[in-house]
């Protein structure tokens, strides 16, 4: 199942994808899946066509994961 994340590249805009695993402490390298800007917009420095993109875990500053809408409706609402 792919994780949704928002990259945090150094001097770059935030950067939103999706990964197949959480890197690991001794990870070098991020693979993402689908790139794209926040917005939902394309990146301007990939080609119109790319869906995956290696970074160097060097250059990432930050890792956000986002929930998934699955694990959302599995815990759903608790009335106290």
């Amino acid at each position: 199942m792919a994780i949704t994340i928002i990259l945090h590249v150094a001097g770059e805009p935030a950067i939103a994808g999706e990964i197949e695993e959480l890197p690991k402490p001794t990870d070098t390298i991020i693979v993402v899946t689908n790139p794209r800007l926040r917005d939902g917009k394309e990146l301007h420095y990939l080609e119109h066509n790319v869906v995956k993109v290696i970074w160097p875990m060097s250059k990432i500053a930050l890792i956000e994961v986002l929930e998934n809408s699955e694990e959302e409706k599995i815990i759903g609402f608790v009335r106290e």
